[in-house]
This record gives structure tokens, sequence and C-alpha cells, in this order.
């Protein structure tokens, strides 16, 4: 048993809703994703996109903010547990998740430019 009290689904729900709102609130990269991602899909409804493709984009995008708050969740805690002091695996652990949202990034600009590429020559071929 846990020494916390059970908050329930409702408690829960607040708690990761509040997190949502911290990582906007501290981290300048999440709101730049989620600018990009409020673009990116009023641009796929311009654009007609079917279902599939607005899903595909969906996850993607989801992709990106995920790896993008594990990231932050990372650092805050390890800068909590070593006390923002230097340690060359803190420093280790940071870059790795850091390449991890980067990775995420790369393969989400490839999956646009797939599915936005096409839809552009249409645009510009009409």
């Amino acid at each position: 048993m846990s020494k916390y009290k059970s908050q329930g689904f409702v408690g829960t729900y607040r708690n990761a809703l509040k997190g949502v709102r911290l990582a906007l609130k501290s981290e300048k990269n999440i709101r730049v994703h989620f600018t990009v991602a409020l673009i990116v899909l009023t641009s796929g409804v311009f654009l007609q996109f079917t279902a599939v493709e607005l899903s595909i984009l969906l996850i993607t995008i989801a992709l990106v903010i995920i790896a993008e708050m594990v990231n932050s969740a990372i650092e805050f805690s390890l800068d909590s547990i070593f006390h923002n002091r230097y340690s060359k695996l803190v420093g280790m652990a940071k870059d790795i998740a850091a390449g991890a949202v980067m990775i995420a990034t790369y393969v989400s600009i490839a999956i646009g430019i797939l599915l936005f590429g096409s839809r552009i020559i249409e645009l510009l071929c009409i």
C-alpha cells in the first residue's frame, strides 16, 4: 500500500492537466511545438486531408510533444536529485532525452513533407 491517498480518476486527470499546463508555462520548446501543431492541423483541414491523413498528423504531433514533455520531466527530475550540480552521467541522460526529441521532430518533418508536399504541388499545378 502507498502512503499517499488514492486520488481516483478525477484527481489523476486533474494532475495530468496540471502537468500539461506546467509544461506549457515552463518550457518554450513545448509552446513552439503546440503552435506549430495548431498551424499544421489547420493547414491539413484547409487542404482537405482525409481522416487517415489527419490521424497521421495527430499521431506525429503527439509523438513530438510527448517526447518533449518526457525530456523536460527527465531534466527537472535530474536537476532536483543532483541539485543542479554537474555530473557527466546526468549530462549524458539529458543529451539522450534531447536526442529522442530531435529524432521525433525529424520524423515528423519527413511525414509532413510526404503529406503536405503532394497537396502543395497539386495546388501549384492547377
